[in-house]
């Protein structure tokens, strides 16, 4: 192990920029995190049309004509139709990005864990131990495990769309909802490797909640800018995913909790 590498293990925290000078001081990293982009994106964006396609299909007639706008009253019926063509739009889209992201997050889950064993991998040489290596068994307990995030990333999205109707602070709470579940999708990847259940992963979350806002709070914010953050999130999820490995199994006894 050489004198930098000696100095990265002790700090408590590797900050972002140190995730992305590993990506790309390892070559094998660096074109399995394009690959990646390419399929997230590809992915995200296909299901996002199929997605918007399907719901113009089934409402877009209830937009098609605004009412008759004769009277005060009808003055306020066309402004509120109007408006809620305008919300409708608005809360369609934001929801068929999550929805097409989760499926390409499931999808695609394989290969992010694969990334993060590199990771891992690379960043601990000599002290890596890994209990199973790659066969199509891993392959389809990886994807299993994909779908299990993005099933419970519904609950979420569900769960976040109650919280937004609390005066004051629903929006607030969305965020805090929306970061911790960034960090679950990030560290499934080293927990899975290790067995954990998800709610040793959702014990780890509460117990160690200051790495979990400062793991989640950039992918969370990311994800929530409208129309490019199908392309950020394809963009930078393999930097998140590297970094939330690295970051973990640097601070974290890998075992599960209560073992």
């Amino acid at each position: 192990m050489n004198h930098g590498k000696a100095l990265d293990r002790h700090r408590k925290w590797l900050p972002l920029t140190f995730s992305l000078r590993f990506i790309f001081g390892n070559l094998n990293i660096l074109g399995l995190s394009l690959l990646l982009m390419f399929c997230t994106g590809f992915l995200t964006w296909l299901g996002y049309l199929v997605t918007i396609h399907f719901a113009d299909g089934l409402t877009g007639h209830f937009f098609q004509q605004a009412p008759e706008s004769a009277g005060i009253i009808g003055w306020f019926m066309v402004k509120g139709w109007w408006l809620l063509k305008f919300l409708f739009l608005i809360f369609s889209r934001v929801i068929a990005f999550y929805l097409a992201f989760l499926v390409s997050y499931s999808l695609t889950s394989p290969g992010y864990a694969f990334l993060s064993l590199s990771t891992e991998k690379k960043y601990l040489g000599e002290d890596f131990t890994a209990d199973e290596s790659f066969s199509w068994a891993v392959l389809i307990k990886d994807l299993v495990e994909g779908c299990k995030i993005g099933i419970f990333g519904l609950g979420v999205t569900i769960a976040a769309i109650f919280l937004n109707l609390i005066p004051v602070f629903g929006a607030g709470l969305v965020v805090l909802l929306y970061i911790f579940y960034s960090t679950l999708m990030f560290i499934d990847y080293p927990t899975s490797r290790q067995h954990w259940s998800l709610g040793a992963k959702l014990g780890w979350l509460k117990e160690q909640w200051p790495k979990a806002l400062r793991l989640g709070w950039l992918p969370a914010l990311t994800s929530m800018i409208p129309v490019i953050n199908i392309f950020l999130m394809a963009l930078l999820f393999p930097l998140f995913t590297v970094h939330a490995t690295l970051n973990f199994v640097k601070t974290t006894v890998v075992s599960e909790p209560g073992n």
